[in-house]
C-alpha cells in the first residue's frame, strides 16, 4: 500500500497523504477575520444597550401583546357570551369560564354570561390565541407590561380586573 511506509527500524509506519485545500477550506480564515474584525468594530461603537428603566421607558412595538382585558359593549354589558372558545383555543389552559344564564337586563339577545372568568396570568404564554378565537371579539391584549405581584393569587385576574384593565 502506499499509505505505509517503511521506517528505518523496518517497520512499517502509517504516513497519510496531505490533501490539497480546496477553496472553501481557504476562504475560512478570511471569512474568521472579517468576523473578528466586526466584533471590534461593534466593541469600538461603546453604543450603550442599556435603559435607565425608571426615568426612561423602553419602547414596546405596536405588535406587543401584554395583559389581557375583557371588553364591554354599547350598553355597558360585558360582550363575552361564554363560548369557552378562548378557554378551547388556550395552549397554556389558563383561561377558566364558569357560565351561567343572562341576567333579565342583557336583554334577549343572549342566553349566557360568564358568571366567572379568570385568566392565570402566570401560566399565560401571551400568545394570542384567545383573541384570535374570540367571535365576539370580547378579549383582546393590551399593550401594558405585565405587573409585578407579591404574591401567586394576585396574579390571577378575574372578571372585573379583566373589565378595568
Amino acid at each position: 500500500m502506499d499509505l505505509l511506509a517503511e521506517d528505518t527500524s523496518g517497520s512499517e509506519v502509517y504516513k497519510p497523504r496531505h490533501k490539497k485545500m480546496t477553496i472553501m477550506q481557504r476562504i475560512y480564515f478570511p471569512a474568521i477575520i472579517k468576523g473578528l474584525l466586526n466584533t471590534l468594530r461593534h466593541l469600538v461603537k461603546l453604543k450603550k444597550f442599556t435603559v435607565k428603566y425608571p426615568e426612561q421607558k423602553h419602547p414596546y412595538a405596536d405588535r406587543f401583546r401584554g395583559e389581557h382585558r375583557l371588553k364591554r359593549d354599547e350598553s355597558g354589558r360585558i360582550k363575552c357570551v361564554a363560548c369557552y372558545m378562548c378557554a378551547t383555543a388556550c395552549p397554556a389552559v389558563c383561561i377558566t369560564i364558569v357560565a351561567d344564564k343572562a341576567p333579565a337586563d342583557y336583554g334577549s339577545d343572549r342566553d349566557k354570561y360568564p358568571a366567572t372568568f379568570t385568566i392565570n396570568e402566570l401560566r399565560c404564554i401571551f400568545c394570542g390565541y384567545c383573541v384570535e378565537a374570540c367571535p365576539c371579539d370580547a378579549i383582546e391584549m393590551t399593550g401594558k407590561h405585565p405587573r409585578v405581584y407579591g404574591s401567586r393569587q394576585e396574579f390571577f385576574y378575574d372578571r372585573e380586573k379583566l373589565l378595568n384593565n
